[in-house]
């Protein structure tokens, strides 16, 4: 699934510190290759360079009622 800019993201990465954070995407860069790699805006911060495989749709708050 492609996110645009503007997209609500949960991030997994146990690598990182934003792991299971929801963040909003920022910015989309495609590589050489034709993959897309993402921006993500957290409340503590960013993350830059994260595959699309890292992401995934955050659930709608209006959703959730």
């Amino acid at each position: 699934m492609a996110f645009e800019k503007g997209d609500n993201v949960v991030f997994h990465d146990k690598h990182s510190e934003y792991d299971g954070e929801t963040g909003e995407v920022t910015q989309v860069s495609e590589t050489m290759f034709g993959d897309n790699t993402y921006i993500v805006q957290f409340e503590e911060g960013q993350e830059a360079g994260i595959p699309e495989d890292s992401l995934e749709a955050a659930a709608d708050e209006d959703d959730e009622e």
